[in-house]
């Protein structure tokens, strides 16, 4: 039987399984894989997207799991939680940096209602953070519209057809 299916690919957070239950949930299929996949293999499995997880790592360290850029040129829609976000502009030649300030815990956040991945959510709610690292320059081609300083959900657009959707940004003013 061949499924529709979402990959969750796991990064060492601690969401996973609950990611993809959501998705189920959703009434989508989904598979959770380690972030060592292969792109053969996400080939092989012709998802209708793929969610990197979050993780405890930091994104700039020679240590930390990372992923092809190839997966990126597969055409598959791509959506980052945390560390997964953080990856992607990462690895499309963004910075990720070490925040002034660590955020645990609840966290009032906006959320951009202009994209249709949002239209269910609340424009001001409370979520749960725990980063250490934020996303200080979005990578050259990803639009992001200047926003306040606020802790964020935002969809980040890429070309005309591909979009690649960011669960959490925090843009810290430098005044």
């Amino acid at each position: 039987m061949n499924h529709e299916k979402i990959l969750v690919l796991d990064f060492g957070g601690q969401y996973n399984q609950l990611i993809a239950r959501r998705v189920r949930d959703e009434g989508v299929y989904a598979e959770v894989y380690s972030s060592d996949i292969g792109i053969e293999k996400i080939k092989e499995l012709n998802p209708k997207g793929i969610i990197f997880t979050g993780g405890p790592q930091s994104v700039y360290k020679e240590e930390s799991q990372h992923i092809g850029k190839e997966i990126f040129e597969l055409g598959f829609p791509i959506f980052g939680f945390c560390y997964g976000a953080q990856l992607i502009a990462y690895e499309l030649g963004g910075e990720v940096a070490t925040a002034p300030v660590s955020e645990y815990g609840k966290t009032e956040t906006h959320v951009e209602k202009s994209s249709v991945l949002f239209s269910d959510v609340s424009e001001e709610t409370t979520v749960f953070m725990s980063h250490t690292d934020y996303i200080a320059k979005v990578p050259e081609g990803l639009q992001l519209p200047p926003i306040p300083s606020i802790v964020l959900l935002r969809e980040w657009k890429m070309g005309r057809d591909r979009f690649m959707q960011c669960s959490s940004i925090r843009r810290y003013s430098t005044a």
